[in-house]
């Protein structure tokens, strides 16, 4: 498991946003990334493969927490 908060818009205080990844040993799982704004929260999942976003784009925030996860995992 590795967490990431982090705030992505200027318009709300404090490091309410977060990304989540959730691996095994092989770097294959989900992220999960939660954005926090003003006019409400939005969820993504994206699953994960050899530590890449499978078939999807992951942002810089969620390879972090994928790199965190490995980092606790080892």
């Amino acid at each position: 498991i590795g967490i990431v908060r982090y705030n992505p818009f200027s318009d709300t205080g404090g490091t309410q946003s977060f990304s989540m990844g959730l691996l095994d040993g092989n770097i294959n799982g989900i992220v999960i990334t939660s954005l926090y704004g003003r006019s409400g929260n939005r969820w993504f999942v994206k699953e994960v493969e050899k530590g890449k976003g499978k078939g999807v784009e992951l942002s810089k925030e969620e390879e972090s927490a994928i790199r965190k996860a490995q980092t606790q995992h080892s």
